[in-house]
């Protein structure tokens, strides 16, 4: 079981990264587009009038599936921004009782916010809604990978939280704090 929750949140988080890839593509491709088009705008006096239709629609909507599909990868990972000033203070019988609750609230937000998610991309379905670019897309499409975002970040979160409840450390525990580490070793060594 815990291969396959791993693969699951590897295949989200380099479904994000091929969403950032395309966001980088696609505004590579307009900048040339209208570099060109300014090419022939000084050479011929006209220009041609190059673009790539809804890209900054196109853009945002990958942006959306990037940062909701890396959301579980992140966390797994420790690289999510945590406070653990007031954590690393407490006896670890408390410490274990604080994160038990702060996992238990993050997914209980995320198993709400993925049930809400999935109502808006049905209705979003259901009534056929468009975006309103140039090229109208039906906006359940790129809301499709939000949901599946925020679902994965739920059963990461339950998966944490079950982890923590039978007493095992949480995945992201101290990897944070030890790139923090790191990076100041570095500097010092510089």
């Amino acid at each position: 079981m815990r291969q396959i929750l791993n693969k699951i949140y590897s295949v989200s988080g380099w479904t994000a990264a091929f969403f950032i890839v395309a966001i980088c593509l696609t505004v590579m491709a307009q900048v040339l587009l209208n570099l060109l088009d300014r090419l022939s705008s000084l050479i011929t006096g006209e220009a041609i009038g190059l673009t790539i239709p809804s890209y900054a629609d196109f853009t945002g909507f990958f942006l959306a599936g990037a940062s909701f599909l890396a959301l579980a990868y992140t966390l797994r990972d420790g690289s999510h921004i945590r406070v653990s000033l007031v954590l690393q203070h407490l006896s670890p019988k408390l410490r274990h009782g604080v994160e038990i609750w702060c996992l238990g609230v993050a997914a209980s937000m995320a198993v709400y916010f993925t049930i809400y998610t999935s109502l808006l991309v049905h209705e979003a379905y259901t009534y056929n809604d468009l975006s309103p670019g140039i090229i109208a897309i039906p906006i359940w499409i790129p809301m499709f990978p939000m949901l599946v975002g925020l679902a994965i970040l739920a059963l990461a979160l339950i998966d944490e939280l079950f982890c923590v409840i039978t007493g095992g450390e949480p995945s992201y525990e101290g990897k944070g704090e030890n790139l923090l580490e790191q990076d100041q070793a570095d500097l010092h060594a510089e």
